[in-house]
C-alpha cells in the first residue's frame, strides 16, 4: 500500500478479496496531518499501520516506509557490501514477516526485524531510522533510542 492514509479508507470494498489470506500486503506508507488531515486513532497513538490494517480488515506488514523512493531505486547493494543500507520491518505474523524480510533483502537492502506491527512506531516519521539510510548495526540502535511520543511537527 502506497498511497496517502487519508485515501486508505476510499479504497473500493473488497479490493482486497482476490488476494489469498496469506499474501502479504505491505504497508510503505506514512501519515503526514498536513497532508492528511487528522486521523484521530493515529493522534492518540494507534500506530499508522495498525491502524491502515484495521481499515483494510487484513494484517499488514509494515516495510520501505524508511527510505526514499530515490534511494530505492538506487542504492541497494549485494549481501555482506560495506554501507548497505538496512530497512526495518514490522508485523506480527512471523511467515508473512520473514517473507518480506526476504524482498527487502533481494532489492539489495539489510532487513532488519522491528518487532510486531504495534512496535512499528519506532520507524515512523521522526524517530531516529526514518530516512537515515543506516546500515543494520545502526537500525537496530535507531530503532531502540526510537521514542513513542510524536514530534510536535508531526501531529495534527
Amino acid at each position: 500500500m502506497t498511497i496517502p492514509q487519508k485515501a486508505i479508507p476510499l479504497l473500493p470494498a473488497g479490493i482486497l478479496d482476490a488476494a489469498p489470506a496469506t499474501a502479504p500486503i505491505v504497508d510503505t506508507g506514512n501519515y503526514y496531518p498536513a497532508r492528511d488531515g487528522r486521523i484521530d486513532p493515529i493522534e492518540r497513538g494507534v500506530t499508522e499501520s495498525r491502524w491502515v490494517s484495521d481499515q483494510l480488515g487484513r494484517p499488514v506488514v509494515k516495510a520501505f516506509n524508511t527510505i526514499r523512493a530515490q534511494h530505492l531505486l538506487e542504492r541497494g547493494r549485494p549481501a555482506g557490501s560495506p554501507g548497505r543500507i538496512a530497512l526495518p520491518v514490522a508485523g506480527d505474523d512471523p511467515n508473512t514477516k520473514r517473507t518480506v524480510m526476504e524482498l527487502v533483502d533481494a532489492l539489495g537492502f539489510d532487513p532488519v526485524d522491528a518487532g510486531t506491527i504495534d512496535e512499528s512506531w519506532r520507524q515512523q516519521p521522526g524517530t531516529p531510522v526514518y530516512a537515515a539510510d543506516l546500515d543494520a548495526a545502526g537500525a537496530t540502535r535507531a530503532l531502540a533510542d526510537a521514542s513513542p511520543n510524536r514530534p510536535e511537527n508531526l501531529r495534527a
